[in-house]
């Protein structure tokens, strides 16, 4: 199941500056696994961001899920929080995740 948990447009000025003109949304859910995955002994939480990107003549939609991210429902809600104050889109989030899992080993 996938619950929403927040959203965000990406700064005018972070578009300006990358040469977009068009306006990016960014929307990060929560998944929550149903009983059958944790069974399985599947993490219980994941992750999902929705890129929407409103183009002049179509919209473009552009996801990424990761479906098993941790039993403990704060940090994917502590992550999830970090992903929307840095406005991180699908295709950073892998690199993202791998840079936070690196300073939660050190620390």
């Amino acid at each position: 199941m996938r619950t929403f948990f927040s959203s965000t447009f990406i700064k005018k000025e972070t578009l300006k500056e990358a040469g977009i003109e068009h306006p990016i949304k960014l929307e990060y859910y929560k998944i929550i696994n149903e009983d059958e995955m944790i069974k399985q002994e599947k993490a219980k939480f994941g992750i999902n961001i929705v890129k929407t990107e409103y183009q002049k003549d179509e919209i473009k939609v552009e996801n990424e899920k990761i479906q098993y991210l941790s039993n403990d429902e704060k940090k994917v809600e502590e992550i999830l929080n970090l992903l929307k104050e840095n406005e991180v889109t699908p295709i950073g989030v892998s690199d993202v995740l791998n840079d936070v899992s690196q300073k939660m080993i050190l620390l």
